[in-house]
């Protein structure tokens, strides 16, 4: 049965769409963030389960009870538990700032804009040009994805690469994803915005230096 279990676990981790299965550096700090998270929200848990079983020993009344609780409960239940939140949240800020897109001397340039049911790309390297629900990148170079919409909300995002933001309608975001080596990575609408939404996928094909030079020279549809 434990084995059985971990298995379950380990497919759980790994796949297309995993957060926990990062290729990228933007992935990789989101899925750190994940795992620091995970570990503080099990110690407070670990701590608040062994309050609780503590409470409900029973003996017999002693000198210092009261104080022993109190240093249990404020020093242990509240002040333990605020600590492991303050540190979260401080390492929460910090991830999400080295998250923020600066300036890098090889960024590459790209649009992404969504509709029902499609996203459009276009290429800052290769004016003029359009490819539908297949976003090219070379990999191994940051890309900044300028993220917009011509109807509805929606929400870019490619879990193995970075994380989501929003398409809006009259306004630009940008996203920085970047993939460590080339190949295919699934993305989606992490947004409900109507009865096709569960269809509204793209994919996002990171080429090497070749690849990547073949597809600026048009080469590559």
């Amino acid at each position: 049965m434990a084995a059985g279990s971990t298995s379950i676990l380990l497919i759980g981790c790994s796949g297309d769409l995993s957060i926990v299965d990062p290729a990228g550096p933007a992935a990789r700090s989101i899925a750190t963030l994940w795992w620091v998270m995970l570990a503080g929200a099990v110690a407070i848990l670990v701590m608040v389960t062994g309050l609780v079983v503590a409470a409900f020993r029973v003996r017999q009344p002693v000198a210092g009870d009261a104080r022993r609780e109190k240093i249990w409960i404020v020093g242990l239940g509240l002040g333990f538990s605020m600590t492991v939140l303050a540190a979260l949240l401080a390492y929460g800020l910090a991830a999400g700032e080295r998250l923020m897109p600066r300036a890098a001397p090889d960024v590459v340039r790209v649009a992404a804009e969504a509709r029902q049911w499609e996203w459009r790309f276009t290429y800052d390297d290769r004016p003029g040009h359009v490819t539908d629900n297949l976003l090219h990148i070379p990999a191994g170079r940051p890309v900044d994805v300028a993220i917009t919409s011509v109807d509805v909300v929606h929400s870019f995002w490619v879990p193995r690469l970075a994380g989501k933001l929003d398409a809006i309608p009259g306004h630009v975001n940008v996203l920085r994803i970047e993939a460590d080596l080339p190949g295919t990575y699934r993305g989606l609408t992490a947004e409900y915005n109507g009865e096709g939404y569960r269809g509204h996928v793209f994919a996002v094909q990171a080429h090497d230096a070749e690849g990547w030079a073949a597809f600026l020279e048009g080469s590559t549809p």
